[in-house]
C-alpha cells in the first residue's frame, strides 16, 4: 500500500516547521532579553515569555507529537506512560502560549485605554506575575489528560500507545472537562481578544479625533504628536500579534465546532474533507508558534537592527581575528 499524499505533506511540513520554529524563537528570546529593542520592560517580559512558550510548543507539539510519530513509529516514546505525559505537555504548552497572547492583549488594552491604571498594572513585576500565573494554571488545568488514557496494546507486558478510556464516553465528569477545555482554549481567548481589540480601536479613534481638534494638525512635521505616535506603534504590534493568532487558529476552531455539533468522530479516509480540515487546522495552529518573531522583525525597526547585528557579529569577529 502506498503512503497517501497527505502523509508525504506532513512528513515535509513538520520538519520544516521545527527547523524554522526553534531558531527563530531562540533568536527572539536572546534579542528581546537584551532589552535593546526600544520596548518597555513590561512588553519585553511578555514577548520573551511568548517566545519561550512558542518554543515549547515546537518541541512538544511538533517534534515529540508529530515528527517522531511520522519518522519513528513504534519507538519507546509510544509507551503508554510516555504517551500520557506527552499529551498533557502538548495541551499545557498550547494553553500557555494562547493565554499569554490574551494576557499581552489585555496589558496593551490597559496601556492604551486606561492611562491612570497604566502606571500600576503595566510594569515588569506585574507582567512576570501574570506569566507565572498563566504557566501554573496551564499546567494544573491539563493534569487530567494524563489520567484519561489507557493502553491500546499490551505487548510483552508493556503498555503501548494511548486511547481514551471507554468509560469516559458516558462520564458526565469527563464531558464537563472536555467542554471546559474547548471553551478555555480557543473559544474564550477568541472572544476576549476580539472584544479587547474592538474596544482598543474604538478608544484610539475617539482619542485621535479629540487630540486632532485640540492640537490643530498633529500629523504635520511642525506639530508632531508623540503620544499618538507611541499609541500607533503599540497598536501595530498588538493587532499584528492578536490578528495572527485569530487567523491561524480559525480553521481549528471551525473544525472543532463542526465535529462537536455533528458528532463526527471518525473519517472515511485520508481524502475525507473533514479529516483534511482537521489536519489543516493543526498545521496552521502549530504554524502560529513560529510567526511572532517575523512580526517583530516587520513591525519593530530596532528588532531588525539587533537581528542584523547578530548576523554580522560572527563575520566581524572572523575578520578581526584574521586582521591580527
Amino acid at each position: 500500500m502506498h503512503e497517501p499524499v497527505t502523509g508525504q505533506v506532513y512528513a515535509i511540513y513538520y520538519p520544516i516547521l521545527a527547523a524554522v520554529g526553534i531558531p527563530v524563537n531562540m533568536l527572539a528570546i536572546v534579542i528581546l532579553s537584551r532589552g535593546k529593542c526600544g520596548l518597555s520592560k513590561c512588553i519585553t517580559c511578555y514577548l520573551v515569555a511568548m517566545a519561550a512558550a512558542d518554543l515549547l510548543v515546537v518541541i512538544t507539539g511538533v517534534i515529540l507529537n508529530r515528527i517522531i510519530d511520522i519518522y519513528f513509529p513504534g519507538n519507546y516514546l509510544s509507551l503508554t506512560l510516555v504517551c500520557r505525559t506527552k499529551t498533557a505537555l502538548v495541551y499545557a504548552t498550547r494553553d500557555f502560549s494562547v493565554w499569554l497572547t490574551v494576557a499581552f492583549t489585555f496589558d496593551r488594552f490597559i496601556a492604551i485605554c486606561w492611562q491612570k491604571l497604566k502606571n500600576y498594572y503595566c510594569t515588569k513585576n506585574t507582567a512576570a506575575a501574570i506569566v507565572g500565573m498563566v504557566l501554573t494554571l496551564s499546567c494544573l488545568k491539563n493534569i487530567p489528560w494524563y489520567f484519561v488514557y489507557e493502553p491500546l496494546y499490551i505487548i510483552n507486558d508493556l503498555p503501548w500507545y494511548c486511547r481514551i478510556r471507554s468509560v469516559l464516553n458516558t462520564s458526565p465528569l469527563w464531558l464537563a472537562f472536555s467542554y471546559f477545555g474547548c471553551i478555555a482554549t480557543p473559544f474564550l481567548p477568541f472572544i476576549v481578544i476580539l472584544l479587547l481589540n474592538a474596544l482598543t480601536v474604538r478608544y484610539i479613534l475617539v482619542a485621535s479625533r479629540v487630540r486632532r481638534v485640540l492640537r490643530g494638525n498633529p500629523g504635520s512635521e511642525n506639530n508632531p504628536d508623540p503620544e499618538m505616535e507611541n499609541r500607533r506603534k503599540s497598536s501595530i504590534l498588538l493587532f499584528s500579534i492578536s490578528g495572527n493568532f485569530i487567523l491561524l487558529w480559525l480553521t481549528y476552531t471551525i473544525h472543532y465546532s463542526y465535529y462537536r455539533i455533528t458528532n463526527t468522530y471518525s473519517y472515511t479516509g485520508y481524502n475525507d474533507p473533514v479529516y483534511i480540515l482537521q489536519e489543516t487546522g493543526f498545521m496552521l495552529l502549530l504554524l502560529s508558534c513560529c510567526t511572532n518573531t517575523f512580526i517583530y522583525a516587520v513591525t519593530q525597526s530596532k528588532f531588525r537592527e539587533e537581528v542584523k547585528n547578530m548576523v554580522k557579529y560572527p563575520a566581524n569577529e572572523i575578520v578581526r581575528f584574521l586582521a591580527q
